[in-house]
Parts: C-alpha cells; structure tokens; sequence
C-alpha cells in the first residue's frame, strides 16, 4: 500500500521540521511538501496533490479557517487543523470541525512531543480514510407553524464527523423540534463550545443537558462528556440523567448507553446514528429497534468515517438508511407531520 501523502501547512518553519520529523517516523505517511501560508498551499495542492494536509489557523495573507473554508468548497480533502488556537474547546477549534477538518490538534502538545506525535500520526491515518465532500446548498429555514409534533422523543449519536453532520441538520429543524438528545464523542470543553455556537445560529434551543432537566419540544439537549453519560429517565415525563462512567467505558458519553436507556419506551423513540469511528451504539440500536422504535443510520458515501453508521447498517440495526443532507427531513417526518420551508 503506497504510503498517505501529507502536505505540511504552517508559517512557522520551526513548527513544520517537527511536523514532519514526527510524521516521518510512521512508515505509512509521507511528507510530500510544506507551506507557509495559504498562496502556497494552493500552489502546492495543484503541483502535489497530497491526501490529507496539516494546516494552522494564524498564517499571513489569509488565516487558516478562511483557507479551510475556501478549500471545502472548491477542492473538499482531508484536512488535520494543527494549531496552538484550537485546543480546549476554543471557538476556532469548533469552528474549523464546522468547516469540515477531521480533527484539531494542538500544537503546544507535538511540541512537546508528550504522546503528540503518535497521535498526531494516528489522526493523520484515519483522516487518509475520510469522506470528505462538497457540500449541498442548505435548504432554507423551516417555520414552526409548518411541525406539528408526534410526541416521539428523538435521540442521535455521532462522533469523527459529527460536529459538520449536526450542524447541517439542526440548521433545519424549526424552534418547536422534537425534544432531542445528542451524544457526541468530544471532550467536554469542545462539546460546551459546539453548544453555545448552534445555540445561537439554529432556531431551537440547544444546550449542555442537566441531571433532572425536562425533555421538551423545541429543546436539543447534548450530553456533557467527561465523566457522564447522557440517559433518559422518568416514566410520564421524560428527564435527563447523568449517570458517571465507570472508568472501562471506551467513550463518554457512550451512544450505546444512551439507547439503552431509552428501551422502556421505545416505541415513543426515534434514534439515529450518524458518521463516527468505531462501533458505539450500534448493538443497542438494534435492542430499541426490537423492541418497537424507529431507526437511521447514515449512509457511507456521506459518512466521513463509516464505522458506527456502517456497523448499525450491517447488524440490522437501521431500518433507514439516508444520505446525510436528508436526514433532518426524515427526523422531523418520523417525529411528526411533514415538513415544508418557510
């Protein structure tokens, strides 16, 4: 297997040695050039065609987000954001996985070289497998006085992918959605941030869930991460539960957990699973599916990584399978009336 072509993006030329010092150890990554700013990179794409690129956000002539934005729409490609601006959960960090790039890491950490470079390489590896697409026009705002509400609570797990595909279905669901709970594979910092940010772009209230807060139509609640789980409880009336992992969970907050808890009243659920590394909910969607809920998974080919939605698909625990720019319109349809535009 010919080695992943790596295009180094960083106006520090101290920072771009160690980049490709480090990816250079991984026998299957190669370093086919570097650039120290976007005019560069642009140059460099066309004459290297690269698989994935490494790319800071602050770079003279024009900051990394703004190129992130031109090249997801002109040349969409696996794009690693390498960067002392996109750590804890900053603004730039949610706003570059918004834009598309796989993943962000910080650049203090491969400074260091504290487990930096294997991760580095690791994400480097896994963003070669991405699906990465340009995107279709969003479609226009819904009105709420267009939803009439079924009563069904809706539930979706996502993880390496997930913060693009969320936002590109919240962005059409009207102020009165399906009361909606979300577990998303992010640190807790990232997730408050990806909150606050949909909380004030999308029209239904979107937040970081709360033990014992009522699940309520027009509200999207997101599980906190870190050490808790996000669970449904409440026989009549559905809250929220914060259950603590016990130190073996593999992620938290788990999608798994999340549907599991959700089987005393599955014929009132509406899951899906969305793109995502890995496996993690896609055996308990199968026992809510069993035991009467409606389920969807995401297609592959608009998956960015086709591992939780493919698992679901080929155990038999989707009973949809939707491309990703359809799947807020058979959300809303499964927990209500169809929808038309404002």
């Amino acid at each position: 297997m010919a080695p992943t072509r790596v295009l180094v993006v960083d106006d520090s030329r101290t920072i771009r040695q160690i980049v490709r010092a480090i990816l250079s150890r991984d026998p299957f990554l190669e370093v086919v050039g570097e650039a120290a700013d976007p005019y560069e990179a642009r140059a460099a794409i066309k004459a290297l065609n690269p698989d994935v690129i490494t790319l800071d956000v602050e770079m003279p002539r024009m900051d990394g987000l703004e190129f992130l934005g031109h090249l997801m729409r002109l040349r969409p490609m696996p794009v690693v954001m390498v960067s002392s601006l996109t750590q804890k959960g900053s603004a730039a960090a949610v706003r570059a996985l918004s834009l598309g790039a796989i993943e962000c890491v910080d650049r203090e950490e491969i400074r260091k070289d504290v487990n930096g470079g294997t991760r580095l390489c690791s994400i480097v590896r896994m963003a070669a497998r991405a699906t990465v697409s340009r995107r279709a026009e969003t479609a226009a705002l819904p009105s709420a006085e267009n939803y009439d509400w079924n009563g069904r609570i809706l539930m979706i797990g996502s993880s390496t992918g997930g913060v693009d595909a969320l936002e590109r279905i919240f962005r059409r669901f009207p102020e009165n959605c399906p009361p909606t709970l979300v577990s998303q594979h992010m640190p807790p910092a990232f997730l408050a941030s990806f909150a606050d940010r949909m909380n004030e772009a999308f029209r239904p209230r979107i937040k970081i869930a709360e033990a014992g807060e009522r699940l309520e139509q027009g509200k999207i609640l997101m599980a906190p991460g870190g050490r808790h789980h996000l669970r449904i409880a409440g026989r009549l009336t559905p809250v929220v539960d914060l259950s603590e992992g016990d130190g073996t969970d593999l992620h938290v907050p788990s999608v798994g957990v999340m549907f599991d808890s959700a089987l005393h009243r599955a014929a009132d659920v509406v899951a899906a699973i969305l793109t995502g590394m890995g496996r993690d909910g896609a055996e308990a969607m199968l026992r809510l599916r069993q035991a009467g809920a409606t389920t969807l998974a995401q297609s592959g080919h608009t998956a960015v990584v086709d591992g939780m939605p493919r698992v679901a698909r080929e155990i038999g625990a989707a009973g949809r399978v939707v491309d990703l720019d359809h799947i807020a319109q058979a959300l809303l349809s499964a927990c209500g009336r169809e929808l038309t535009a404002a």
